[in-house]
């Protein structure tokens, strides 16, 4: 049959095409027979590159210059044989596609040249030319699939280990945010706490951490997570306040498809995704008593089931729960179970108020100072001895979490200030530090803000001072170091004599 005869009779089919080039695919044929090498450029050619070679040898030059897709080797030739020839090329060109042709019916032959040629198809001599072209068509659709798969593989790869790099990043990240020393505080009350923190880190201990809102639990309770065994795994954290039971339920414990409406997938809960690592249960006092029947299994069983599963799921979670309620009171009127109580406090962990480590808040001022003008780009070298005065009075009812606030405003609106001087306090900061000492139907001393501070603190140094006999004792009620008092003392011109007891 003709050249011309053979696309006449050739059905259409399109040869298979690149997606991301207009250059055809290159095929490479080899056979020692010219005819056969004719015959298949010119089946081949219209929508290929086709290259022919009449030996393996010849066939290999062609295969270290040219961009080959597919391989079409004769099974028997002259010096190297058709299987030879395609386990070198499957040295140089792995993921090219590879056909054999053959003229032999002897299987067992064949079976071996298939094997160890890892040929994707073989072709009996004489062919039909459009199955010839339909099967180079799908062979080289294998490839482009092949290679999209390649492609895959090694994005897949490479996004691992950037997903690995950052979790170290922000491992090392949390280690380092989340030491002790990020948490501010040289006065006695915090030396204690640390104390304690470094204690309970090095063991599994369940720890009930107990302080007013915003002390800073969660600050500690990550830091015990980071310095402990568990700092590679997760740290965990849900507000049991912020959502009702039932939401809460499947939050921590999961649910199956199913479940309830709109449960329309399995949802792994916080104790699963938390396992190996800490789960941190903050404002514990405000669940109900079905949600406290559940975590006490938890803490007793090491078990957790997802809503709307029969099966229990074992999971290995250090636990840290927090309040800012008086749980033994919670106990006693009821509301709180007794044996949750207990298994929560191994442990109990009490956090100062700002009000009872004074002596820390000039630290804190500095810190979160410090921190803002990094931020915002200020330049504020720090405070007034005004300023700093009304920010050691006032009560901080609100505790560091207020100071902060109060420093983020502060930094804020302080544009061009180099110092924070008292105007540039809330209003309620400057005058609230009075309140505690005025009485309401009384005028102070004198209504000079600076003058009424220092006469409330000769007040307050006097009254400590007569009240315990020392200066160590009374630097410890006011909350501030003995050095402090005896600095203070000089500048108000305060004399030992003056504040004896009388």
């Amino acid at each position: 049959m003709s050249s011309e005869e053979t696309k006449e009779h050739s059905p259409s089919i399109r040869g298979a095409r690149r997606e991301s080039s207009e250059h055809p695919y290159g095929i490479l044929i080899v056979d020692d027979e010219e005819a056969i090498l004719e015959s298949l450029a010119l089946t081949l050619g219209d929508d290929y590159q086709v290259f022919t070679a009449h030996s393996g040898e010849e066939g290999l030059r062609i295969l270290e210059r040219e961009d080959i897709a597919l391989v079409i080797a004769d099974q028997v030739m002259p010096g190297m044989s058709g299987v030879e020839f395609l386990e070198k090329v499957i040295e140089r060109k792995p993921y090219s596609v590879r056909i054999l042709l053959t003229g032999y019916s002897d299987m067992d032959s064949l079976v071996r040249a298939i094997n160890a040629g890892r040929i994707y198809r073989y072709i009996g001599k004489p062919w039909e030319p459009e199955d010839l072209r339909l099967d180079v068509k799908r062979a080289l659709e294998a490839h482009a699939l092949a290679g999209e798969n390649v492609s895959l593989t090694v994005a897949l790869k490479e996004a691992n280990e950037r997903l690995q790099q950052e979790n170290l990043y922000l491992r090392q990240e949390a280690l380092r945010r989340y030491t002790f020393a990020q948490i501010v505080g040289q006065s006695p009350a915090m030396h204690r706490l640390f104390e304690l923190m470094e204690k309970v880190a090095e063991t599994d201990a369940t720890v009930l951490l107990c302080g007013e809102t915003g002390t800073g639990k969660e600050l500690v309770a990550r830091a015990i997570h980071y310095r402990s065994a568990r700092r590679q795994r997760r740290f965990v954290a849900q507000n049991c306040g912020a959502l009702p039971d039932t939401l809460l339920e499947s939050e921590l414990f999961g649910h199956k498809r199913g479940a309830f409406t709109g449960a329309i997938a399995d949802k792994q809960g916080l104790f699963e995704f938390a396992d190996g690592g800490t789960i941190f249960l903050d404002e514990i006092g405000e669940t109900k008593p079905g949600m406290q029947v559940r975590l006490l299994r938890v803490l007793q069983d090491g078990e957790v089931r997802p809503l709307g599963s029969h099966e229990a799921r074992r999971v290995d979670v250090r636990v840290l729960a927090a309040t800012n309620r008086d749980l033994r009171k919670e106990v006693e009127a009821g509301r709180f179970r007794e044996d949750l109580y207990y298994r929560l406090r191994v442990v109990e962990i009490d956090i100062p108020p700002l009000r009872e480590r004074r002596s820390d808040i000039s630290l804190l001022a500095h810190h979160f100072l410090d921190h803002e003008n990094e931020v915002l780009g200020r330049k504020l070298r720090g405070f007034t001895n005004a300023a700093m005065d009304c920010l050691t009075a006032y009560t901080w009812s609100g505790n560091v979490r207020e100071l902060e606030n109060e420093i983020k405003r502060v930094a804020v609106l302080a544009g061009d200030e180099d110092r924070v001087t008292v105007e540039m306090l809330s209003p309620h900061v400057r005058k609230g530090n009075l309140s505690a000492a005025v009485p309401a139907d009384s005028a102070p001393e004198s209504w000079d803000l600076n003058q009424a501070v220092d006469a409330l603190k000769r007040r307050l140094i006097t009254g400590a001072l007569r009240a315990t006999g020392s200066k160590s004792r009374a630097a410890e009620r006011l909350g501030i170091p003995r050095q402090s008092l005896q600095k203070m003392m000089k500048r108000l011109g305060l004399r030992d004599e003056d504040t004896a007891s009388p």
